[in-house]
């Protein structure tokens, strides 16, 4: 499996399934309910994360965006799918493909995340782009480009800090 379940695999593999209307993605031995609605969680207390990397996974039912976070405390986070995705740092559109946009905007981030490289190179078949739109004032702007609107889950992995989204596939 990709790099974030090679993690976790000590405790459990990863695996999607579907439970009625729901879609659910199963990380570290933990089910995560999928749906369209934004997530969000505030920081316990200050802190000084660097983006070091940005990577796209393809798995059985759903697409994960692993992006690995280098310092100390832990990161909030506010993701939700929007129209005509906003740079933070300017208020200008960003130039991005696909006809769904899920913006994620990560708290507690210091400069230095525009240089992190992005590997979207697994084939999807709903991911489409990826933009690391940078960071202003302690918060990091990532927009995922998508054919569709689909449900997702947002989760905190740690040993070493990750910020995992699954994207269902269907």
């Amino acid at each position: 499996m990709a790099a974030a379940c090679v993690a976790a695999a000590a405790v459990s593999a990863c695996s999607a399934g579907y439970s009625g209307d729901t879609v659910t993605a199963k990380v570290g031995g933990v089910q995560h309910a999928m749906d369209q609605s934004p997530k969000t969680q505030r920081p316990d207390a200050p802190a000084h994360l660097t983006v070091s990397g940005i990577t796209m996974e393809s798995h059985s039912g759903f697409d994960r965006l692993v992006i690995e976070l280098d310092g100390t405390g832990t990161p909030g986070w506010f993701v939700d799918y929007v129209a005509s995705p906003m740079q933070e740092t300017t208020g200008k559109p960003i130039t991005i493909t696909g006809n769904a946009h899920l913006n994620v905007k990560i708290d507690g981030t210091v400069n230095g995340a525009e240089e992190t490289p992005i590997d979207i190179s697994t084939s999807s078949s709903n991911v489409v782009d990826l933009v690391n739109a940078g960071t202003y004032d302690g918060r990091t702007q990532i927009v995922v480009g998508l054919r569709a609107a689909l449900p997702y889950s947002v989760q905190l992995l740690d040993d070493p800090t990750r910020l995992v989204i699954d994207i269902s596939k269907s």
